[in-house]
């Protein structure tokens, strides 16, 4: 293992890259320009890291930081470019929550140089990291999978319609993977009797499109889980007197048993 103040790399020789951006609360000290840091911290994918603490066990690579998406978002373009044209989502250094509430006191948003400046410090660190270990894997392997772990809200009005889905497989359109490890893991999904879907509302974002090179030998799969799956989600936008609730493994247990056996056929899949 190596780590840093807040990047972590625990090192495994089994053809898997387990990748958590979003579960970072560090906010790199701009608690006093945020609005609160609460509201910086909400869209968090909360307790992700726990439910996949199993992954080093199985001989993943796992590649964790502890930032926090409010202060760079190391799943966007680089560029700035949105991943979902014509759709709201949230930048490479978000201003707004998921909701569209301001994040930062008036006049106390990052400017173009202090964007550069974060980019520098944290996002290309992070990818160097993926890339080393994808490189150092390669050697291992002749095929590796990428699964990069996310969770979100299941109701979100501004960014989707209805409720989300408790499973959300993305692959960029079958772009990042092969589609029989894209169908052996629909498969797993559809047999919980949970919703899911494959290439719905998100389909992977930067991570997933860089990274997943099938022609290379290195196949993408983001997972997007709604909240609900996993922990006693509340209604609505979540207070600071009830969101996020506290991690309980045994509600955890049965989602926990269910992407074991995805990382699990990944592995065997890629192994193949």
């Amino acid at each position: 293992m190596t780590r840093t103040p807040w990047l972590t790399v625990t090192r495994g020789t089994a053809p898997l890259l387990v990748s958590i951006p979003h579960t970072g609360i560090d906010l790199a000290g701009l608690e006093n320009r945020l609005v609160s840091p609460w509201l910086g911290r909400r869209d968090c994918d909360w307790w992700i890291d726990k439910l996949y603490d199993f992954a080093a066990g199985l001989g993943a690579t796992v590649v964790h930081t502890a930032i926090s998406r409010t202060v760079i978002d190391v799943n966007r373009d680089p560029s700035g470019a949105s991943l979902y044209p014509g759709q709201t989502t949230t930048g490479l250094c978000p201003t707004e929550t998921f909701d569209g509430d301001p994040l930062y006191r008036e006049g106390e948003e990052p400017g173009p140089s202090e964007v550069d400046e974060r980019r520098e410090k944290f996002f290309v660190p992070y990818h160097a990291a993926m890339q080393a270990e994808i490189d150092r894997l390669r050697t291992l392997h002749q095929t590796i999978v990428v699964y990069d772990c996310h969770s979100i809200r299941s109701v979100l009005p501004r960014l989707f319609d209805g409720t989300l889905p408790v499973f959300n497989l993305g692959t960029n359109d079958g772009k990042s993977a092969d589609p029989d490890l894209q169908a052996m893991v629909g498969r797993i999904m559809a047999e919980t009797g949970e919703s899911s879907v494959v290439n719905g509302r998100f389909k992977g974002g930067w991570i997933t499109r860089h990274f997943g090179q099938p022609q290379d030998g290195v196949h993408a799969l983001q997972m997007e889980l709604s909240n609900r799956g996993y922990m006693r989600e509340p209604e609505g936008k979540g207070a600071p007197d009830n969101w996020p609730v506290p991690y309980d493994a045994e509600f955890a247990a049965p989602i926990r048993a269910t992407l074991e056996k995805i990382l699990k056929t990944a592995i065997a899949w890629a192994q193949r």
